[in-house]
């Protein structure tokens, strides 16, 4: 039997970060998908390093909250403002027993899965890598071989994120309506065929 076409382009361009959120919870079920889409993205010598803490109690993600920091660029604006903070978190972790370095790559893979994945169950994200990782690791009773890298913060949007033309700079902005401006390079600065 074919299977449907999904047209994962699309998806991308459409996938911004975002950093306000509406109440809705994020079902477990999804949660459980996302980390199931990150366990699944491609690994250095396939050693696996990462593992996971999902937090959707609401009590933990006030804890979480406060050790957070919020698109630098436009601070404190970029904030989630009080009832729009995120439904969920996904802690991404590094277990140093099997990869003391060179796991940013595994961790760019697997975030980018649960990036991807969310946005194609309606959900938000934004990764996060300004962070209190001691605290985090206090609050969630992380062992210590396991590093805190990044989180991604997740929920169901309420705000709008569109792709801008990049001109002068990579900065960030919310105009007068709230809509989130995002610079990126054209393709024809970037891509290079057969010689530079």
């Amino acid at each position: 039997m074919p299977q449907q076409k999904t047209d994962i382009h699309e998806l991308i361009a459409s996938r911004r970060s975002i950093r306000q959120f509406s109440l809705k919870e994020v079902p477990r079920e999804h949660l459980e998908k996302f980390v199931d889409a990150a366990r699944l993205a491609p690994s250095a010598a396939n050693l696996q390093p990462l593992e996971f803490v999902v937090v959707d109690d609401p009590a933990l993600r006030k804890e979480i909250f406060p050790c957070l920091k919020w698109a630098a660029y436009i601070h404190p604006l970029g904030n989630p403002i009080p009832g729009q903070e995120p439904a969920a978190y996904i802690i991404v972790l590094v277990n140093l027993n099997v990869r003391e370095k060179m796991y940013e790559y595994d961790v760019g893979a697997a975030v980018e899965n649960m990036a991807l994945a969310s946005a194609g169950e309606g959900i938000a994200s934004c990764w996060l890598i300004s962070i209190d990782r001691p605290e985090i690791q206090s609050i969630l009773g992380i062992p210590e071989h396991l590093r805190v890298d990044s989180v991604l913060a997740l929920g169901y949007p309420a705000e709008t994120s569109v792709v801008e033309e990049y001109r002068d700079s990579p900065k960030y902005w919310k105009d007068e309506a709230g809509l989130f401006h995002v610079p990126k390079r054209g393709r024809a600065a970037v891509a290079h065929f057969n010689k530079y």
